[in-house]
């Protein structure tokens, strides 16, 4: 699944419709336009305005080759994206210079770009926007033509007012590329984790579909495949030796191997495998632990009984890749062994899975079960020192759907790895009828 897994790295995606930003930069234009008109033609203050309608010329002159380059349903690359809000933020601040730079009211809009990134490109697009805004803010803070207003009026700007201005702006760009692009990131590493379960999990319930597939269409062929075989028998009895009865034997024969291809076929619906059957504890922890056996780390499990009988679980697709990810991953880790304790009272049945590993990091402990968490150390938080940290959090999320609660901790400073998995017991008892 690592192809598949990759996919959902954050970067890997397009967001944004080369129609978003067109349209943005549209309304742009419009605004502008409107006022430039409204100050030069409606208020006849002086300004350079043919310098102004030039600029907004070469905004409308960019969205017209962008759309008959592209077309609309282009999604610009984060890069082409990060160009774009680019040239709007420098449009705009020469649009600035020339109409009172950070005195323009409209100073404002420079904070649209780095708004429009945070929310939706990666965090090294949002920091060069951010940092492009602010030494946009800074340049017009010291260099701009005046600000337009009436001839026959003085309007004096007190310097302290100019250097407000320039901090509320800095403020805002900071504020929106730091706070704003970080729970926007986190979202969307959230939604691509969430993708990459659903992956998971769809893939595993397409397996065992076919194994149902397989095990339904085997039962409808065995009554025409048995008639066939009765018939060749009866007609063998009638045939002379010769050429037609080695024919008659053949058919005989290979009728004889597709009914054991059948029941191998019809075997597959009916085996361990099957997500409707119901197994006690013991033996869903067996299937569980069997494809890891072969990683050449001692398996080991152990059931404990303080209360009540064993506790029967519905076998869901869910359930054994949310365990099969926890003791896989201890398994890849440990030294030499894994144990899995299961104990159960009246309240609640608890799965310990520890391993003689190296441990977790132990600054990542408390973040562990988050998407997309790398490790700096070669510990059990992630795929092997940098990895994805998919493993955890997928199981984490299966897990917690079938009503489970999930803790990460270390035995001790010298390593070893532990996963505590508990379920409360009404949860299973409940579920016992539908499955999880």
């Amino acid at each position: 699944m690592a192809d598949d897994r990759a996919s959902f790295r954050p970067g890997n995606w397009r967001p944004l419709r080369l129609a978003t930003l067109v349209g943005l930069r549209w309304l742009a234009i419009a605004g502008q336009t409107a006022g430039v008109l409204f100050v030069a033609v409606v208020l006849g203050y002086p300004m350079p305005l043919l310098a102004c309608l030039g600029l907004v010329a070469l905004s409308v002159l960019l969205n017209l080759w962008l759309t008959f380059r592209y077309g609309a349903g282009y999604r610009s690359s984060a890069t082409v994206a990060t160009m774009q809000l680019a040239y709007d933020i420098v449009q705009l601040s020469a649009l600035l210079a020339l109409t009172g730079g950070l005195q323009n009211p409209f100073s404002l809009l420079l904070l649209a770009p780095v708004s429009v990134s945070a929310t939706t490109l990666p965090q090294r697009s949002t920091y060069f926007l951010a940092t492009l805004a602010i030494v946009v803010a800074s340049i017009l803070a010291v260099w701009h033509l005046p600000l337009p207003w009436d001839p026959r009026e003085r309007i004096v700007f007190d310097r302290v007012y100019d250097v407000g201005l320039w901090v509320a702006l800095l403020s805002g760009v900071i504020f929106v590329a730091a706070y704003t692009n970080r729970v926007a990131h986190e979202a969307r590493q959230l939604a691509d984790a969430l993708g990459a379960t659903e992956l998971a999990l769809s893939r595993q319930e397409q397996l065992r579909a076919l194994d149902g597939l397989a095990a339904a269409a085997a039962h409808e062929l065995g009554t025409p495949l048995s008639t066939i075989a009765l018939a060749a028998k009866e007609m063998r009895a009638d045939v002379p030796e010769g050429p037609l009865a080695e024919d008659v034997d053949l058919i005989i024969s290979q009728t004889a191997r597709c009914r054991a291809i059948l029941a191998k076929l019809r075997n597959l619906g009916a085996d361990e495998g099957d997500p409707f059957a119901a197994v006690p504890l013991g033996e869903l922890l067996a299937e569980v632990a069997r494809p890891y056996r072969g990683l050449g780390k001692e398996i080991v499990i152990v059931t404990e009984a303080a209360a009540g009988p064993e506790p029967v679980f519905r076998r869901n697709v869910g359930l054994l890749q949310g365990l099969g990810n926890l003791v896989e991953n201890a398994a890849n880790f440990a030294s030499a062994s894994v144990v899995i304790n299961a104990l159960w009272d009246k309240g609640a049945v608890t799965l310990v899975i520890t391993d003689d590993g190296p441990g977790f990091p132990p600054d990542l402990v408390a973040r562990l079960g988050e998407p997309y968490l790398t490790t700096r150390a070669s510990g059990n938080g992630g795929d092997g020192g940098g990895g994805l940290g998919l493993g955890i959090f997928i199981a984490k999320t299966l897990l917690g759907r079938t009503g489970a609660r999930l803790a990460f901790e270390n035995v001790g400073a010298d390593g070893g790895a532990r996963v505590t998995v508990v379920w409360p017991r009404k949860v299973i008892e409940t579920e016992k009828a539908t499955g999880f």
